[in-house]
């Protein structure tokens, strides 16, 4: 005979409320120590074989659960999926700085199990159990530092005192509407360290593991969809983790490709002088735009660098250029400016000086070219500018380019990770300082 078929059944009986008549099912018999009463909401003794009423509610605040008590469904709890069945319900809150915030626990049983419980809170969802054992630390969750408990690290969240509100179904344990206790949470996301220390200074400790609705709505066979999760709750998991450490991990491998690319080509470049010669600027005479020689860029197409010098003193020239394609006519406009002025001021020399300048043209076809020059600059005396087309020529603004796309995407996402970590602790007594 299998193990399944040699368990006996659960037993289920029925109280009838002292208060209202009105009979209520206990599912949980030998195990129910409170049953609320569905129809009035007393709180019932289960213990007592007169079935005595423990608290009576005559003006019973109505709540309906999400989740109906009855509803039965299997869960992982752990590596294992096991069925549960929906016995109780409550609603707890917390005041802070004047703002009420209540959530929703339901227990779940399992005649062969531990209770467990689901926790509802805006839309986000905890499967939660009971410890065994005690989180490293202690029993009592003194301070606000943090705690180990399975391995990992839990940061203090939140430590505030709860109010029962209101209550249905049957608990193990004694209830009332209005009981308090003290919630001390930690969080190591997906999981919730949970401490409550009752007025009688008995403190359980309980661990719970995010859930989504959708997953949850799944297993337990219910109706519609879950309600919409509003806002980032204390442990959920973030959408960035793992992730943006993988793409900061790409983005340093393709900026290491990237590097051995610019470094074979500065090292290849051959930099040959395709051009070369001297001009004079006289601003006495009236400068007419004129053009070079032709001359031959040849290879593939690769970036022409036009260099641009003077032994300019306490005056500038500019040069506007045309790179012509002899052959098909195609110009690319650019200029460049050299300048050298010093003097005294104050009893302090000082000195300003560009005397080279140069423009890189990128990726320029071969072919047969010449320049067209413009001279201009300072009146006063004539001076000597040198002009050179430098063919295959070194340059490192494709690397810089390609860095900064490379970098953006990772660091887009380590901007949106903080974001939505710092909406996590906005809710927490540890909310980071407004800007």
């Amino acid at each position: 005979m299998s193990g399944a078929a040699a368990r006996p059944a659960v037993s289920v009986r029925s109280v009838n409320c002292p208060s209202c008549g009105a009979a209520t099912a206990v599912r949980t018999f030998g195990h129910a120590v409170n049953v609320v009463c569905q129809s009035c909401h007393s709180i019932l003794d289960a213990m007592d074989p007169g079935v005595t009423i423990v608290q009576e509610y005559t003006k019973a605040i109505r709540v309906e659960p999400l989740i109906p008590l009855g509803t039965r469904g299997k869960l992982r709890a752990g590596e294992k999926t096991i069925e549960y069945e929906v016995v109780g319900f409550q609603v707890r809150q917390i005041v802070v700085d004047g703002v009420t915030y209540q959530w929703r626990e339901y227990l779940l049983f399992n005649p062969y199990r531990e209770f467990r419980y689901l926790t509802e809170y805006a839309g986000h969802w905890n499967v939660v159990s009971t410890l065994d054992s005690l989180p490293d630390g202690g029993a009592t969750p003194d301070g606000v530092g943090p705690r180990w408990s399975h391995g990992q690290r839990f940061r203090h969240f939140q430590t505030a005192d709860a109010t029962t509100v209101f209550v249905l179904g049957e608990f193990p344990w004694q209830i009332r509407a209005g009981e308090q206790a003290t919630v001390v949470d930690y969080v190591a996301p997906p999981r919730l360290l949970s401490a409550e220390v009752s007025a009688g200074k008995e403190v359980t400790w309980s661990l719970g593991e995010y859930v989504d609705g959708r997953e949850l709505w799944s297993a337990l066979s219910l109706p519609g969809r879950p309600p919409s999760p509003e806002g980032v709750f204390a442990d959920q998991p973030s959408p960035f983790a793992g992730r943006t450490a993988a793409m900061w991990r790409s983005a340093v491998w393709l900026i290491a490709l990237a590097a051995l690319l610019w470094i074979a080509h500065l090292v290849t470049a051959r930099e040959k002088v395709a051009f070369a010669q001297t001009f004079t600027y006289d601003p006495r005479v009236a400068q007419e735009a004129f053009v070079t020689p032709i001359f031959d860029l040849d290879g593939r197409p690769t970036a022409v660098r036009i260099e641009t010098s003077a032994p300019v003193d306490n005056q500038w020239i500019g040069v506007r250029y045309a790179l012509v394609n002899d052959g098909t006519g195609d110009t690319l406009d650019f200029a460049s400016e050299v300048s050298e002025y010093h003097g005294v001021e104050d009893g302090e020399a000082w000195t300003e000086r560009s005397r080279r300048d140069a423009v890189t043209l990128p990726q320029v076809p071969p072919g047969r070219y010449f320049l067209r020059i413009e001279p201009a600059g300072d009146e006063g005396a004539s001076a000597r500018y040198d002009v050179r087309v430098i063919r295959d020529a070194r340059t490192s603004l494709w690397f810089a380019v390609a860095v900064a796309f490379i970098v953006l995407p990772p660091i887009g996402a380590t901007w949106r990770a903080m974001v939505f970590e710092r909406r996590r602790w906005a809710e927490s007594d540890h909310a980071p300082e407004s800007d």
